[in-house]
């Protein structure tokens, strides 16, 4: 625990216990010489780089601080019992699996619609999943860190010198998010991870090799909750809608350490409807909301630098908005383009009743059949848990697949959103590479899919993805360090610069990219070293 960190950590709480939405010093409106949109891992390290510079950021982020307590003692609501807090202004939760045993048993109506945690973006044959709150996705991930393969990163993003990243950013991302690595003889032992290991010993029996994948939650604290010395999290079926202990998301750890310099500043619950060229900077247009969607106030901050983080979809839809309305005429063409879903598709398997996989489960996945190096049918499946309260004999995936289809975003005047371009049909490669994995495994294990989780009696499901990318690549809607082309001082930090696909969960990558960009950014743009 760092001074900066506790500095950082000691002013998010008071923000909480005084129900704030403007967290660290006040910035001097209005204007301000750094503006960061989003706190999620572009964003948060950007923020943290900048206020250690010296240099006065204010962050935007359109969720809340989640921080304080609901009526239960919890900050985040569990899995199988959902409440307001787990979506973003929906009347019902949206989880991924969506039936059990062809039962409607698995969503929960949720009333007034209120400024949860996660969100469902949907759109015609696909919904992207997206972290509502200071930290972005981080809040409501699994926290599986990996580093994706060399070759294919050089493959993906060839104009990123790759000595520096995996030699020098990788490992800064890593030790900066808390990433560790289970005990291989806890991950032999213990009950939780029962279904990881009837996985792997399927995976080695059809001839696929398996690995550990590293995580931010801390497996250390795993083995106390296990124990009963420790609220229960992962042991709780909490994961997606938010996870109140062991895990360390980005208000642990880049945020705290951003605000613990001293120069800079969150303000939640504020959305950012604009941006226009205002001299040598920009002017952003504000819409502040209460957690219910009243709109408290609009107005307008003037920045010099501007710096976008709103993910994906977020940063994108900004900059479609801009050009497409005339505030930023002059935006590249390429911004829209390049959008993918890293593959991602759900599948299960129906195990044999002599194969159970436990009734307590970790919601943290630990293991992954790594198949990445098969030349037509590459895909790395993470051992995802099942975490019901009973057994279910069921193993389910999140593969993560490679597919050359790429959708596109164009901006639509009677909505004022982005529209997603992506057929039905784009999601076949991804579905193939895993039928690909798991019929073998089926055949060698004398198993089958379960058509129970998804609905239409699907055995697969590629129509929604957690790991959105693309939007604004880096090299062409961007030059090569994230600085939007032909608009100086406007630069993109987050997974809109990723073209589609990565191979792993990207986080980390986002991280190190970011770290990367900021740094070059900050000597030759702000003289800062």
């Amino acid at each position: 625990m760092t001074r900066r960190r506790f500095a950082g950590l000691t002013a998010l709480t008071a923000a909480a216990a005084t129900g704030l939405t403007r967290i660290g010093p006040a910035e001097a409106a209005p204007y301000v010489p750094a503006l960061v949109v989003g706190t999620g891992y572009g964003a948060a390290v950007t923020a943290l780089r900048l206020g250690a510079a010296g240099i006065k950021t204010t962050m935007i982020e359109m969720g809340q601080l989640w921080n304080t307590a609901g009526k239960d003692g919890k900050v985040f609501c569990s899995t199988l019992n959902p409440d307001r807090r787990s979506m973003w202004f929906h009347r019902r939760t949206e989880a991924p699996l969506d039936t059990f045993l062809w039962l409607d048993v698995v969503n929960r109506d949720l009333g007034r619609p209120y400024a949860g945690v996660l969100d469902r973006i949907d759109f015609p044959n696909m919904g992207v999943y997206v972290g509502r709150g200071v930290g972005g996705g981080s809040l409501v991930n699994g926290g599986m860190a990996p580093t994706p393969d060399r070759a294919y990163f050089e493959k993906v993003l060839p104009q990123v010198d790759a000595d520096a990243m995996y030699r020098r950013y990788f490992p800064l991302a890593r030790r900066m998010l808390g990433v560790n690595t289970i005990d291989p003889r806890y991950l032999e032992q213990t009950p939780v991870y029962k279904y990881a290991r009837v996985s792997r010993r399927h995976a080695h029996r059809a001839g696929f090799r398996t690995s550990v994948v590293p995580n931010v939650y801390d497996f250390n604290y795993l083995r106390r909750e296990e124990k009963k010395q420790a609220p229960r999290s992962a042991l709780a079926g909490e994961v997606i809608y938010g996870n109140n202990h062991g895990k360390l998301s980005l208000d642990k750890t880049y945020l705290a350490d951003a605000l613990g310099t001293g120069n800079v500043t969150i303000r939640t619950l504020t959305r950012v409807t604009t941006i226009r060229q205002h001299g040598k900077g920009y002017l952003v247009g504000l819409e502040q909301i209460d957690a219910w969607g009243k709109v408290i106030r609009r107005s307008e901050l003037a920045c010099r630098h501007l710096f976008l983080g709103a993910g994906s979809v977020g940063t994108t839809e900004l900059l479609l908005r801009a050009r497409e309305t005339g505030t930023l005429p002059d935006l590249p063409a390429a911004i829209g383009r390049g959008w993918g879903t890293n593959g991602n598709v759900m599948t299960a398997r129906a195990n044999h009743l002599w194969d159970p996989t436990g009734t307590l489960q970790s919601t943290i996945p630990t293991l992954a059949i790594d198949n990445w190096r098969h030349p037509k049918h590459p895909a790395f499946a993470e051992i995802a848990p099942l975490p019901v309260g009973l057994e279910t004999w069921a193993s389910l995936y999140l593969a993560i697949t490679v597919n050359p289809e790429r959708g596109h975003f164009t901006y639509n005047h009677h909505t004022d959103r982005a529209d997603l371009h992506w057929s039905a049909g784009q999601s076949t490669p991804s579905i193939r590479s895993a039928q690909f994995l798991f019929d073998k495994i089926n055949k060698a294990i004398g198993t089958t899919y379960r058509r129970d989780l998804f609905t239409g009696n699907r055995p697969f499901a590629a129509d929604f993805c957690y790991h959105p990318l693309g939007g604004a690549l880096l090299g062409k809607a961007t030059d090569n360090y994230g600085r939007v082309r032909n608009h100086p001082n406007l630069y993109i930090t987050d997974s809109a610069l990723i073209p589609g696909t990565l191979g792993v969960n990207p986080f980390v990558t986002i991280t190190a990219l970011a770290e990367r960009n900021i740094t070059h950014i900050l000597a030759k743009d702000l003289n800062r070293r």
